[in-house]
């Protein structure tokens, strides 16, 4: 593997640009509209007022964030998105950019092989997860128009939010302390009939945890219920369930390896695929499906006779520099176990087991729940066993890490419920109906140097606090 220096972000966007430049040119110099021009004076004050104001941003890019789920995007996906939207091509039909619409085509069908999806599968890129879950939860719909959806109480909450929209019913079940869902809960709600569709999810936005899909597939085909996989989050973890990739404790690949047999996968490479936001994806198992999004207009048309991207989406417009971004990326930073993305997945994956080891060997802080992909809950031990202490001790400790002055580490709060946190931890008095824990997302494949650092400097401000409490 070449050890050769990647281009700078500058130097890959200078590039880009350039490119187009010259490509805008080989068609023939023409005169701009003076109604587009701006100001000069106006505009360097505009821009300078611009800037300004970005910095109020966290730095979402530096290891010491391990906030939420915010990812940076890779140097060679900002400069192959910026190169594309200069031309500001649309996948919707065609005609809208044939480039960008066949390398969309073609990193679908690279997601779906990562996946473990047939050759034939249906999908397309979308705004995000939330739309890809809404199309999938559509066609659900479509397909079983008087039943219901069964939703782990832990999933994304867009699962709610979108059935709403679609006036569909959604059956709760159960899930257990670590926010997986509950199989016999499962079972007793498939017994009872009328459910159309399982919703399974890869990767929770909470603890990151994974449901039993390798279990919960045959429960769901014994009741004739098809099962859509949200892997939004966690989808590009798959990787490292083949072969080559690296055996890591505690890592579920059983169920990373059962996406395969889902109907329907939602999945965000604005995520761990290293995309700027912009960047979901719906497959589809079975691509007879699509009979459900043809539709035609009067100012649009079509140049073969298989569903074209534009007539199996929801959305009309969409960027086809999203598209680019990604197939750019993907061909930079191939779908490999032991090269590209693997390495990356694996780091990050590592940096928890790091984290929560670190949380171990020192006094101040208690692991939560160990970590099965990159998120990491832990508190702060505290000399009173109740959910309340908990609470206010790890508010104490987000408020301070993030506000300190010298060096900030940005951490995030979740809520677990008093059942959940009594039963991960039974010498905890359930005093409270739920308390905050610490969450750290290591989605960073530098938080694996990082991470003991970052849990010294945190052990070391929660000591303090609680030397000032005392």
């Amino acid at each position: 593997m070449s050890t050769r220096p990647s281009p700078t972000t500058d130097a890959l966007f200078r590039r880009a640009l350039q490119h187009i430049e010259d490509w805008e040119q080989s068609w023939g110099a023409f005169d701009r509209h003076d109604a587009l021009g701006v100001d000069p004076d106006r505009l360097d004050s505009v821009f300078d007022e611009y800037l300004e104001r970005l910095e109020g941003n966290y730095p979402f890019h530096h290891p010491r964030y391990a906030g939420q789920m915010l990812k940076p995007p890779h140097p060679v996906a900002c400069a192959a998105y910026a190169a594309a939207q200069r031309i500001n091509p649309n996948n919707h039909a065609l005609d809208g950019g044939p480039p960008t619409s066949h390398m969309e085509t073609e990193v679908v069908a690279d997601l779906a092989g990562m996946l473990g999806l047939p050759e034939a599968s249906l999908g397309h890129l979308t705004g995000g997860g939330t739309v890809a879950n809404l199309e999938a939860l559509w066609v659900a719909r479509e397909l079983y128009p008087d039943q219901a959806l069964a939703v782990a109480e832990n999933a994304h909450y867009t699962h709610g939010r979108m059935s709403d929209v679609l006036d569909v019913e959604v059956v709760p079940v159960s899930a257990d302390a670590r926010g997986r869902m509950d199989l016999h809960s499962l079972e007793q709600t498939l017994e009872q009939g009328g459910i159309g569709t399982v919703v399974l999810t890869a990767g929770t936005t909470g603890l990151g945890a994974v449901d039993p899909i390798h279990d919960a597939l045959p429960l769901c085909r014994a009741h004739d219920a098809r099962v859509h996989v949200d892997a939004a989050y966690g989808g590009f973890f798959r990787l490292l369930t083949e072969d080559a990739a690296p055996k890591i404790e505690g890592f579920p690949a059983e169920r990373f390896r059962a996406i395969e047999d889902a109907d329907s996968v939602a999945i965000d490479p604005h995520k761990h695929g290293l995309q700027p936001y912009g960047c979901g994806c719906i497959l589809f198992r079975d691509p007879a499906v699509g009979r459900f999004y043809q539709h035609d207009s009067p100012y649009t048309y079509f140049t073969s006779d298989d569903l074209h991207l534009g007539e199996i989406s929801l959305e009309c417009s969409r960027a086809g520099a999203a598209a680019g971004a990604l197939w750019c990326t993907l061909k930079a930073l191939p779908l490999a176990p032991d090269d590209g993305l693997g390495p990356i997945l694996a780091a990050c994956v590592r940096a928890a087991r790091t984290w929560t080891d670190a949380v171990a060997d020192t006094d101040a802080l208690r692991v939560v729940a160990p970590p099965e992909t990159d998120i990491v809950s832990y508190v702060p031990a505290t000399p009173e066993a109740s959910l309340s202490a908990v609470h206010e001790a790890s508010q104490a400790l987000f408020d301070a890490a993030m506000n300190d002055p010298d060096a900030p580490i940005f951490t995030s709060v979740y809520r677990l419920s008093a059942d959940a946190l009594t039963t991960l931890d039974p010498s905890l008095r359930a005093d409270r109906d739920e308390a905050a824990v610490l969450r750290s997302v290591l989605m960073k494949p530098e938080h694996e140097t990082y991470a003991a650092d970052l849990v010294d400097r945190l052990a070391t401000t929660a000591q303090s606090l609680d030397s000032a409490a005392t």
